[in-house]
């Protein structure tokens, strides 16, 4: 695969990096090609998001979700059960292994909550953007009636 080289970019340009950093890691594998446990992300309305894991066999407790300057990490560690006493496991479909994800956040996108039902885990996102950076009407002053400041003499 072909490397790209940013570094142009970064002589003539201020507070993209960490931009830059997410475009270069696109090209690396994503955590060398790890697929579990299977997720989707859906748009559930026009700033609202969901993202919805199958975490089948764990439970609230044993998933910790955190979210830390753009980046949401959900990480899930199941204790060892016994299956009791004279059991044992002759196959082992259903998957209990530990894992990690972590999720690129958008600016303002925060957390609202998370739920576990039926072996889903569903977390919702919202982006709020501040109305300080969202666009704004600016007014032109008609020629006609601008005001004149008048000089006066000492």
């Amino acid at each position: 695969m072909r490397h790209v080289d940013f570094s142009p970019l970064y002589r003539s340009t201020v507070g993209f990096d960490r931009l830059f950093t997410m475009l270069d890691s696109l090209a690396q594998p994503d955590n060398g090609g790890q697929t579990y446990p299977p997720y989707n992300i859906e748009r559930t309305g026009e700033d609202a998001y969901r993202i919805s894991m199958a975490v089948a066999g764990f439970s609230d407790k044993d998933i910790a979700i955190e979210a830390h300057r753009n980046v949401l990490s959900v990480k899930g560690e199941r204790k060892d059960e016994a299956n009791g006493e004279g059991s044992e496991v002759l196959y082992r479909g259903i998957a209990a292994r530990s894992f990690e994800r972590r999720f690129q956040l958008a600016d303002h996108v925060e957390v609202l909550g998370a739920e576990l039902k039926n072996g889903l885990l569903h977390i919702d996102l919202k982006r709020t953007v501040p109305e300080q950076l969202k666009p704004r009407k600016i007014e032109i002053a008609n020629g006609g009636s601008a005001t004149q400041i008048e000089a006066k003499a000492a």
